[in-house]
Parts: structure tokens; C-alpha cells; sequence
């Protein structure tokens, strides 16, 4: 929902709200899309840890900071702007303009229209953005790792799958790793993402040949 929101009053802010550096914004926030999202998860790190806010590493299990970290470092995504901006472009700047002279506001305009237009656009976001969530692993895992006891009330599925062992204890110091288990847990968190696609796969094609549509 934040990642939706963002993205929405963001990309209608750079399509079509005049202000001073707008386009000198935008290239700069492109830019960051050719560093690797690892390189920020340094400082996103140092910020959310106890040398920062202190949401997490504290030895303190606090669910609403666990919660936060794991959600708002990942609400901006400039792939997502990038995306909607160039639907919203395709309205023409006559139908602003008009909207404007009749006394109509940016946020009305936005609702109204702007919304609508790009609905299947929107949708596209909303679903990328849910697979992103369910399969992300690398800031879940490093941020639930910080305090490894309380950290587990927290995991994501994609990091309980690797923090679980399925070792069974045979006895005598011998263990065995049940690989028919890893592969039928790795199955089953797969379905809900297969299935999720192939019925919404329509909205999602219409969507990218949408915004990526001139005219």
C-alpha cells in the first residue's frame, strides 16, 4: 500500500507539477537505478540499527520497529515512478489545463483522472510489488539476523526456507538432510507466485504495453 501510494503522487508530481529542477530531479533519481540496491542496504542498515533509530539490534524484541524496517526501506521504488510517469504522460496536457481553468485541484485531477486512465498500470505495480515482498530475502534475512532469537518471530517464508535446516538427528552424532522436504517446502512457496501470475497475467501485459505505449 506505501509502495503504491508513493508511487502514484510521485509519478503524477514529476508528469505533470511544474517546479524549479524537476526534470534535473528526476535524472538524478534514474541514476540511482544503475547502483546496485545491495550498495544501499549499508546505509539503510546503519540507519534503522541501534547506531541509528534503534528499531533493530537493541537486544529488545520490538514488534513495530521489526515491522517498520522491514517495510519502509522498501516503499520507494524508482523502477515503479519511473514506470507510472510514463503512463501519466500520455494524457494530454490540454485535458490538465482544462481541468485547472474550471477550478479543478491537483489531487481531484489525479482521482478523477489521472487514476483511472492508469489503472492497469497501478494494478501492474501492485502485483510486481507483491511478488517482490513475498520473495525478497537479503534485507529480511540480514535485519531478522541481528538477534537471532527474537529475529525469528519475524521471518519472511523465503528466510524460514533457508534458516531451516532439515536435518533430522539419526543417532550417534549422525544426522541426514532431508532433501525431499527441502525441495517440497521450496514447491509449495513457489505455488502461491505461479498461481498469482498466470491469473493475473493479462493485467499485468496490458499494463507494461501501457506505459510503455507514446500517443
Amino acid at each position: 500500500v506505501g509502495t503504491v501510494l508513493i508511487t502514484v503522487l510521485s509519478a503524477f508530481a514529476f508528469s505533470r507539477i511544474e517546479f524549479k529542477g524537476r526534470e534535473a530531479f528526476f535524472s538524478l533519481l534514474l541514476m540511482t537505478m544503475m547502483i546496485p540496491g545491495e550498495i544501499f542496504m549499508i546505509t539503510n542498515f546503519l540507519t534503522v540499527s541501534k547506531q541509528g533509530l534503534g528499531w533493530v539490534g537493541t537486544g529488545v524484541d520490538n514488534p513495530v520497529g521489526y515491522f517498520a524496517t522491514l517495510i519502509i526501506p522498501n516503499m520507494v521504488s524508482v523502477f515503479y515512478i519511473f514506470f507510472l510517469r510514463q503512463t501519466f504522460r500520455q494524457v494530454p496536457d490540454t485535458l490538465y489545463r482544462a481541468a485547472k481553468v474550471d477550478g479543478c485541484s491537483d489531487f481531484k485531477f489525479l482521482r478523477r483522472v489521472m487514476i483511472p486512465i492508469a489503472g492497469p498500470t497501478i494494478f501492474t505495480i501492485t502485483i510486481l510489488n507483491i511478488l517482490g515482498a513475498w520473495s525478497a530475502f537479503i534485507w529480511p534475512r540480514l535485519i531478522t539476523g541481528l538477534e537471532p532469537t527474537i529475529g525469528r518471530n519475524y521471518w519472511l517464508i523465503s528466510v524460514a526456507l533457508r534458516g531451516n535446516s532439515f536435518v533430522i538427528d539419526k543417532g550417534g552424532g549422525m544426522t541426514e538432510t532431508m532433501f525431499n522436504l527441502q525441495i517440497a517446502a521450496t514447491a509449495i512457496v513457489t505455488v502461491p507466485l505461479i498461481i498469482v501470475f498466470l491469473l493475473l497475467k493479462k493485467y499485468i501485459m496490458t499494463g507494461v504495453g501501457r506505459s510503455g505505449t507514446k500517443g
